[in-house]
């Protein structure tokens, strides 16, 4: 059986936590292209190096960050995404242009 430490939790079988994605930059999303945005949601690195993974407390509903080594699956750190993130990220309404029909 693998144990996943959560950071809230502790110790924890893995079959509790769903995996939410690599921790990685986010492009403006008001700025950005389709295309860099698609890059961003959908696609990974897929390297042979140490990750920062969102992970998913399903029991508790606690996400938090992991750190593994994508070879050998080692599970090196895990930690409150507070540690790293300082700023809220806000994603304000952008009106429609030339969509026609009243906003």
């Amino acid at each position: 059986m693998k144990i996943m430490p959560c950071p809230l939790n502790g110790p924890r079988n893995i079959n509790e936590f769903v995996y939410g994605g690599e921790v990685k930059a986010m492009p403006n999303h008001q700025e950005c292209s389709d295309k860099e945005w698609a890059e961003y949601v959908f696609y990974a690195d897929n390297n042979i190096k140490v990750v920062q993974e969102w992970w998913f407390h399903s029991a508790s509903g606690y996400w938090f960050i992991a750190e593994r080594h994508t070879a050998s699956d080692e599970i090196i750190d895990t930690y409150d995404p507070s540690e790293i993130f300082t700023k809220r990220v806000s994603f304000d309404a952008v009106p429609n242009q030339g969509q026609g029909g009243k906003q």
